[in-house]
């Protein structure tokens, strides 16, 4: 099993989202791509909630889908870090 941080973006925006914080979430990942030297308008974010396995401590996560708005493909490694 992997170890998860507690300060990773994506279990914040999970916990945004279980507290009924979501509105904040698109700016929480938006200051992240800024503190990875990316431009947040270079972005469409959207969210995405996916169950966790049986026997997970959590019954729900979410998953972020980075898209370029020039069309060119996603930083492999952006769109890897932002849901790690």
């Amino acid at each position: 099993m992997a170890h998860l941080n507690p300060y990773s973006i994506q279990l914040e925006l999970t916990r945004m989202f279980q507290d009924g914080q979501s509105f904040f979430a698109l700016t929480k990942v938006q200051d992240w791509l800024k503190e990875k030297q990316q431009d947040p308008n270079d972005y469409e974010i959207l969210f995405h909630q996916r169950m966790t396995p049986p026997g997970s401590a959590s019954v729900m996560i979410i998953e972020v889908a980075l898209k370029r708005r020039d069309e060119q493909p996603v930083d492999e490694w952006l769109q890897k870090e932002v849901n790690t």
